[in-house]
């Protein structure tokens, strides 16, 4: 049985961020990165931004050219699922009956999509969009559709939805809450991003939940609570992903909301690590744990978490961010955009560019939203990093 210094069980942006962080403190020692799927480690985001929109090719978004793991001395397993660890012996073990050992180990699993628990929810014609595979099935689906169908109105739906509509789709999107990004956005800004989506003819559903999928001669149709009927050439879901936990939980390792990891990114088994949307860590800027889905936070906690496994020993203190652009909507979210939150918009010019403000109960910045306002995120940072408190008039015209 073969033995590496470095494991990493997950080729996404956090795997390979993490192959540059141990290659920025040992420049010798042995890496085995293993992936599931089986494309080259490729960013995730262009999936429903760039490759959508015809902007970036397949080629464009891999992380890194395949050469690149061969010059940094890395061996690269694809189409591979770690399915065991055993933390006696430093060993883990995969689905095609290998096993390796491991001196330090790093879980950058990620997550998996949620599903519709509904009749009709497991038909293979809905597509759970998050792979690289899913966007060649979408792709190929685009050559002859003329109407589609897209569930969930958060982050992910939204931006299908855009990209869609934008490739001259009839797009019809399906959500519970009363809002597109109800979750993320101030109501009134909210309430702008839901017009302007109708104002280009994408036909919005709020307030309505699945009840059944079925399928139709030509496509699918989609049967709601209410009994609405909805139909469509294709069907894509968005709903949101949950972390994908079922390794640590076997090996016996601390599992919250993810993977419970230190200040440094262990785990509670001192050799082995987690980073990225698995990962369930010390928001130190907020004083809370949490976990997070982006690719910011993916690529800086990967590539810290691979330094710390190579003996750096420091703490993952950085406040990441997240981006989207929907139509003419452009915008940079830092820290804790709950919009549960007491929320305020400080608008530079009304429905169009502005900084949202998120606040806890004793008025200190928790999260920024940054519309059409850019080179600002150094700022949001040093807000939410500082104890004051604020009251609105104090945050008009801080940023931007």
């Amino acid at each position: 049985m073969k033995k590496y210094d470095y494991v990493i069980v997950g080729a996404g942006l956090a795997g390979v961020s993490a192959v540059k962080g141990i290659r920025g403190k040992d420049h010798e020692g042995s890496i085995l990165l293993v992936g599931k799927e089986s494309s080259v480690p490729y960013h995730r985001p262009p999936l429903s931004k760039d490759l959508l929109l015809g902007d970036k090719t397949v080629e464009e978004i891999k992380i890194e050219d395949e050469e690149y793991y061969s010059e940094q001395g890395v061996e690269i397993k694809l189409g591979t699922e770690v399915t065991g660890i055993d933390t006696d012996t430093g060993t883990i073990s995969d689905d095609r009956g290998d096993s390796y050992g491991y001196g330090k180990l790093l879980l950058a699993t990620g997550g998996h999509p949620r599903t519709m628990n509904v009749p009709g929810g497991d038909l293979d014609e809905v597509n759970y969009y998050r792979y690289l595979d899913d966007y060649h099935t979408l792709s190929k689906q685009l050559e002859t559709a003329s109407k589609a169908v897209v569930v969930g109105g958060g982050f992910i739906g939204s931006e299908i939805a855009a990209g869609l509509n934008q490739n001259d789709i009839e797009v019809s999107v399906v959500f519970p809450e009363d809002f597109l990004l109800e979750r993320i956005l101030p109501e009134e800004l909210a309430t702008t991003v839901q017009k302007d989506y109708r104002d280009r003819g994408v036909n919005v559903y709020p307030d309505e939940k699945v009840a059944r999928i079925g399928k139709e001669s030509e496509g699918l149709e989609l049967e709601t609570e209410a009994g609405r009927v909805i139909h469509g050439d294709l069907l894509v879901a968005g709903i949101g992903i949950s972390p994908s936990v079922d390794l640590a939980k076997r090996a016996g390792l601390k599992v919250d909301n993810g993977v419970k990891v230190d200040e440094l990114l262990r785990t509670s088994e001192k050799d082995i690590f987690a980073a990225g949307d698995n990962a369930y860590f010390p928001f130190s800027a907020l004083g809370e744990n949490t976990r997070i889905e982006h690719w910011d936070n993916a690529k800086s906690q990967g590539k810290l978490a691979g330094a710390n496994m190579a003996g750096a020993g420091k703490p993952y203190d950085y406040v990441p961010y997240f981006f989207s652009d929907l139509f003419d909507f452009g915008f940079e979210a830092v820290g804790d955009v709950n919009s549960k939150l007491d929320t305020f918009v400080d608008w530079k010019e009304e429905g169009k560019k502005g900084v949202g403000y998120y606040l806890s109960e004793e008025g200190k910045v928790r999260g920024v939203l940054l519309l059409g306002v850019w080179g600002a995120k150094g700022d949001a940072r040093e807000l939410i990093r500082g104890e004051k408190s604020f009251d609105r008039e104090e945050l008009a015209g801080r940023i931007g």
